[in-house]
């Protein structure tokens, strides 16, 4: 339970289980690893297969190849046990129950038993049930299974006997996972193992293969625009939106000049996207020429058709919110810029949080639908001294920074209780008054406490926040 575990480590950090956001970062993880081989493909629920046959040499040997593996996870703070083995059984016992970074040279049964005959029962994949029928028959470890293989029949005593008793016992078992003379016949590549490759969704991208190298800016803006009106056709036909956009650039001497772009949210502007990638290709040095041009949609969002008005539309792209911090952006850098995001949370100060403004957000931030809410609300609220009230009511006269203010118009109560999840039982209620001074200016305020509750003395009185 998990007051026993709080009890036995008091600072253990507890957070909910995600299922599915494990599988999409196993699946993204799996795509990102088939720079490793040429296919990869899941072994829920925390592994990943890569096929790398006749690919070792190309990092210098299979030692390199994982020490190459090993490096790249570490560099992105993400744990990771390796295994090279002939076959897929072999490489998952060894990662789980073995030494990390193991090889198995050879695909021969009986080098790929020398290797593994030490590892306990559980490195075929079974079932746990299985494994308690297994250690009753004194079946603990691959070499004790495997002394009822076939290949052992002749050098055991009962060998053949022992064999057909396991098959007896499971032969009514389907699944792989429950019989375990079929994980270990997979395991030593006496019988086939299917596997299932991911494959990645397709990309949009487009390019240019130019007939001339080009060298000047004009003739590259030129393309930019041919390729982003493309992009716009190719997104616009799958119902998609770019987030992050990739320019490669290919020169004639070998070289790739990658640009990349984040946008604050989806789209398929033509124009929109090639005057932001105009200010990232400054300093593109286009030697003896660039001959291809990419333009690739790495990360794109459902994105619907809209029917607008056509005269409007071009204003209403210069000035729109998600133009203007794609712009910023660009010009001050991505972290520069962040935006207020809602926030699953009635009280007033902690309804909204922010975030950098490229980052996507999070689908479980729910908002409350309460009263109007002012357009300006103070980082800290500011008391105000009330100089006449009245009993349980609103101010008719206060005074803040340092003026006195006559209440002409009052709108209220709204009643917002403390959230007694994080709270402590004695944080008093909040009554929310929206009012208008004899100036028309309009406050929203607030009374802290009830007279008579029981959690402090006499209410006192806040300014929150300012109406247009």
């Amino acid at each position: 339970m998990l007051a026993d575990a709080r009890t036995l480590c008091p600072a253990i950090k507890v957070v909910p289980a995600d299922p599915a956001g494990d599988l999409a970062f196993l699946e993204k993880l799996a795509v990102w690893a088939r720079r490793w081989g040429p296919w990869s493909g899941l072994d829920a629920p925390d592994g990943v297969i890569v096929d790398v046959t006749a690919v070792a040499h190309l990092f210098g040997g299979e030692a390199q190849l994982v020490a190459d593996v090993e490096a790249a996870f570490a560099a992105r703070k993400l744990a990771v046990r390796t295994a090279i083995a002939s076959t897929a059984g072999a490489a998952w016992a060894l990662s789980h129950f073995g030494r990390t970074g193991a090889i198995v040279h050879g695909d021969e049964p009986r080098a790929i038993l020398r290797a593994l005959a030490d590892l306990p029962a559980a490195a075929l994949r079974l079932d746990a049930d299985v494994l308690t029928v297994l250690r009753r028959l004194g079946l603990k470890t691959l070499g004790q299974l495997a002394g009822v293989s076939r290949e052992e029949e002749a050098t055991h005593e009962g060998g053949a006997a022992g064999r057909d008793a396991l098959q007896r016992r499971f032969r009514n078992r389907k699944s792989p996972a429950a019989n375990p003379l079929v994980r270990l016949d997979q395991l030593l590549g006496r019988i086939p193992e299917p596997l299932l490759p991911i494959v990645p969704p397709a990309v949009p991208m487009v390019q240019r293969r130019l007939m001339e190298p080009i060298r000047h800016r004009p003739l590259l803006d030129t393309v930019l625009s041919d390729l982003a009106q493309d992009m716009a056709r190719v997104l616009e036909g799958q119902g998609q939106g770019a987030r992050r956009l990739e320019l490669g650039l290919w020169r004639v001497d070998g070289e790739v000049l990658v640009r990349r772009l984040e946008l604050a949210a989806a789209t398929r502007e033509a124009a929109h996207i090639t005057r932001l990638f105009a200010a990232k290709l400054d300093d593109v040095e286009a030697g003896f020429g660039i001959e291809t041009v990419r333009l690739t949609a790495s990360w794109a969002e459902p994105l619907s058709a809209q029917q607008g008005d056509i005269e409007a539309a071009a204003e209403r792209h210069g000035t729109c919110l998600s133009a203007c911090v794609d712009r910023l952006s660009v010009r001050l850098g991505p972290t520069a810029v962040r935006r207020s995001v809602p926030y699953a949370s009635h009280i007033p100060e902690r309804a909204q949080r922010w975030q950098e403004a490229l980052e996507p957000r999070g689908a479980s931030q729910t908002t409350f639908e309460f009263h109007k809410r002012p357009l300006k609300i103070l980082d800290n609220p500011e008391r105000i001294a009330v100089l006449y009230a009245s009993p349980d009511g609103f101010p008719q006269r206060f005074r803040w920074r340092g003026d006195a203010r006559e209440v002409a118009r009052v709108e209220g109560p709204e009643r917002v209780a403390p959230e007694w999840w994080r709270e402590r039982s004695t944080v008093r209620l909040r009554d929310y008054y929206r009012i208008e001074d004899t100036d028309g200016r309009r406050y929203w305020i607030y009374r802290h406490g009830v007279t008579g509750d029981g959690r402090g003395g006499a209410p006192e009185w806040f300014l929150q926040g300012l109406f247009a």
